[in-house]
């Protein structure tokens, strides 16, 4: 069996300042973002940046993995406090201003809303897809949602919302609105 070698001081901190400021351009530029301005940035060479991140979604996933996490682990915490219903619809407006305010968070979760349950699955699609899954489960038994309705339907469905609300004023500020009507059409009584 192979052994991790921990990595040198120097490459930890060369990818602790790769991962900083890809979270800034992130934010500046979205998704887009020039790898090698960020390299630049981060007073490295490009080959270092890929050596960590060979792709610009394992950059991506990196600079969000933590954001993600925390938005998948709010799901338990809303279900702790919240009706089923309504710890789902808090969610989603959480998950869909997280895509909005966060840059590139959308792109990232794209892939995890349009593949479904295909075997490219990552390690962010699974951990909101999963929240999502007991969120949904939880309002279908309550009966405030619709048994037909899957979780990644409602994924899909919040990606649409918060591209819609983005889309209307730049900011999202339409978004618990748009939410407001999309729970509604899902609700059991929606059939």
């Amino acid at each position: 069996m192979a052994q991790v070698r921990p990595m040198r001081a120097d490459a930890r901190r060369n990818y602790e300042r790769l991962l900083a400021v890809a979270v800034e351009a992130f934010a500046e530029h979205g998704e887009g973002a020039s790898l090698d301005d960020i390299a630049k940035r981060a007073g490295v060479g490009s080959g270092t940046l890929y050596r960590h991140f060979p792709t610009r979604r394992a950059l991506l996933e990196a600079a969000y993995l933590d954001r993600i996490e925390a938005l998948a682990a709010r799901a338990d915490a809303l279900a702790a406090e919240r009706a089923p219903g309504e710890a789902l619809g808090e969610w989603l407006y959480e998950l869909g201003v997280g895509m909005i305010r966060m840059r590139g968070l959308k792109a990232l979760l794209g892939p995890a809303v349009t593949e479904g349950d295909s075997a490219v699955a990552t390690a962010c699609g699974d951990s909101v897809r999963s929240a999502a899954g007991r969120l949904v489960r939880a309002a279908q038994r309550e009966g405030t949602l619709r048994p037909d309705v899957e979780p990644i339907d409602v994924l899909r469905l919040a990606h649409g919302v918060a591209t819609a609300s983005e889309l209307a004023d730049g900011e999202g500020r339409h978004i618990r609105r748009y939410l407001g009507l999309l729970t509604e059409g899902l609700g059991s009584r929606g059939r």
